[in-house]
């Protein structure tokens, strides 16, 4: 079925889900054709100009919520794939997705209450959002480097915790069952968390520029911009709205990290790429700014002060990947030491070296760094026997920032010739008077290097790593429908096969009306879809005058603009012509 999947890494694999088609009720494939008929209608004016080829060229159609196996099949031909997941997935995950080419798509559908705008992924915002812009390489390649690049950003413990509290406001405000207590808590926690953060961090500057460009980003002149981004273009009043003299357009640059957003609420300003190009010259900006770049003490202080799982990369390309509670610098500011707590990987090239797994180094990981016994801290230079290090031989090290390390070599671990590891039996390490590893605590495996190269997010092999599960892979839970839910159901299954077997006689039509008038809650877009058939039908506007004035007094503002507005686009366009 997804051959992609199977390609997929494992700890990937666990956040797909079957679509389920099934689920969807009538009333879900009325709303994904509301919302598709008003799109589509204000964004073959005012989307990039790939908008609608790229709906055509992805399976997306206005009539019927898409099969995403159908939307993977079609993004094939572009390099790309799609797969189903259920609401939020982690962000690390989600990028790992895109960096492979693939399109997580969640496959929930909005619910009729939030038909503008949901804070929750859904099918409408990632298939019709995201898909098709896809077919533009020029973006699509900018996706997939952005993607490479987020997988580094190092993300810290505030953004899990705000992360969550995100998720759990969205899935409580699109839950149609929540109480307003509930919402309420939600929303307080999120305020408590925010409040708490103390700085943004890498990961965060990489949301704000996921949000400002793929999310909310608008193309071409700051005067006539167009709409690119998944969440302007999957959001009816959004994508009205952001084109408006009320939303402020700035240039974008790099400085859009230090503007940050609200996922919840509509954006009060945008920033404008003048073509895709450009993102690529922005996120090389960022990139520069980023811990994988800098390294050195730099990316040190930002890996400890994330209190999460990063990797700690030396010039040797020996990768540590743990949490990192400590280091040490010299006088002139290079690391001369680094320890960290719990598990921790060792890793070249981004596969864990065999044997320095986290279940061997459970308990953490230390080691000094820096030249010793005269080597002047060449890697290409260093030749331990010189020094009387080789395997058997007890020696005695005394590194340039006072550290001493005592025992007995036990092996030496290379990669592509270069020596990483030096492992110690009945060792230890000392400063001064701080002992740094003592003999009966086991095997002391000593890193080889002088610099800290790089500093980026997450483990180093993540497919050996099993604690980087650093967010919950929440399910949506199924809706569960009342008599008057699936009453209103039947009714709209009605409209369907009157539409599509063009069975639009009068008595048909007065009969759909009748059942509406007598129903308990007169469901607008019902109500609307009868006023599209009878207009279809050429009937007199009298047979629906009696749906126009019910709507019209039985909901507030909001809620009549939606249907205003659907009646306005029949009074435009032909709808029987899709």
């Amino acid at each position: 079925m997804y051959t992609i999947i199977e390609n997929l890494p494992a700890h990937l694999r666990k956040y797909v889900v079957e679509q389920t088609y099934e689920k969807y009720t009538s009333e879900d494939q009325a709303v994904w054709r509301y919302i598709m008929l008003q799109l589509k209608s204000f964004l073959s004016q005012h989307a990039h100009d790939c908008y609608l080829e790229g709906l055509e060229k992805t399976g997306i159609t206005t009539g019927r919520i898409p099969r995403i196996e159908d939307i993977n099949q079609k993004l094939a031909v572009f390099g790309w794939g799609a797969v189903p997941v259920s609401g939020f997935i982690p962000p690390a995950a989600f990028m790992e997705f895109q960096s492979l080419g693939v399109l997580p798509i969640a496959s929930d559908m909005r619910s009729i209450d939030h038909i503008l705008y949901t804070p929750a992924p859904d099918i409408v915002h990632e298939a019709a959002g995201h898909a098709p812009i896809l077919i533009h390489s020029e973006f699509a390649t900018y996706l997939k480097k952005y993607a490479e690049i987020a997988r580094k950003a190092i993300i810290s413990k505030e953004d899990m915790d705000q992360y969550e509290a995100i998720r759990v406001l969205s899935d409580v405000k699109e839950n149609p069952d929540s109480t307003p207590e509930e919402i309420a808590s939600a929303e307080q926690r999120l305020s408590e968390v925010s409040a708490a953060i103390t700085e943004v961090s890498e990961a965060g500057w990489l949301s704000r520029m996921n949000w400002w460009t793929a999310e909310y980003g608008l193309i071409g002149s700051l005067e006539a911009p167009k709409i690119f981004g998944a969440g302007l273009l999957s959001s009816v009043g959004e994508s009205r709205e952001c084109l408006s003299d009320t939303v402020k357009k700035i240039p974008l640059t790099v400085d859009c990290v230090n503007t940050g957003y609200d996922i919840t609420e509509p954006q009060p300003q945008l920033f404008v790429t003048p073509d895709f190009e450009h993102l690529h010259s922005v996120l090389d900006d960022l990139a520069d700014m980023l811990a994988f770049r800098k390294g050195g003490s730099y990316g040190l202080e930002k890996a400890k002060s994330a209190r999460t799982i990063n990797s700690v990369e030396l010039e040797t390309g020996l990768q540590v990947s743990g949490v990192l509670e400590r280091y040490d610098l010299s006088e002139n500011g290079q690391p001369v030491f680094f320890k960290m707590s719990g598990p921790t990987q060792l890793s070249a090239g981004g596969r864990q070296l065999p044997g320095h797994g986290p279940e061997y180094h459970s308990h953490g990981y230390s080691s000094p760094l820096g030249s010793f016994n005269g080597w002047n801290g060449d890697i290409k230079t260093l030749n331990l026997k010189s020094l009387g290090v080789s395997q058997g031989e007890t020696v005695r090290l005394t590194f340039d920032s006072g550290i001493l390390v005592h025992g007995k070599v036990e092996s030496i671990t290379e990669f592509n010739g270069t020596p990483l590891i030096i492992q110690f039996s009945a060792c230890t390490v000392q400063k001064g008077d701080d002992t740094l590893f003592a003999p009966d605590w086991g095997l002391f495996d000593m890193a080889l290097g002088t610099k800290v190269s790089s500093v980026f997010g997450g483990a180093a092999d993540r497919t050996q790593f099993e604690n980087t599960e650093d967010f919950v892979a929440a399910k949506v839970p199924l809706r569960i429908f009342s008599e008057s839910d699936r009453s209103r159901f039947e009714i709209f299954d009605e409209i369907r096969k009157a539409r599509e077997n063009q069975q639009l006689t009068s008595d048909i039509i007065q009969q759909l009306i009748d059942r509406w008038s007598n129903s308990s809650d007169k469901n607008w877009l019902v109500g609307l879809e009868i006023v599209e058939l009878a207009k279809i039908a050429g009937y007199s506007q009298d047979l629906t005058e009696e749906i126009t004035q019910a709507v019209e007094s039985l909901y507030d503002k909001q809620t009549l603009q939606h249907y205003q507005g659907g009646l306005q686009l029949l009074n435009e366009t032909d709808t029987n012509n899709e």
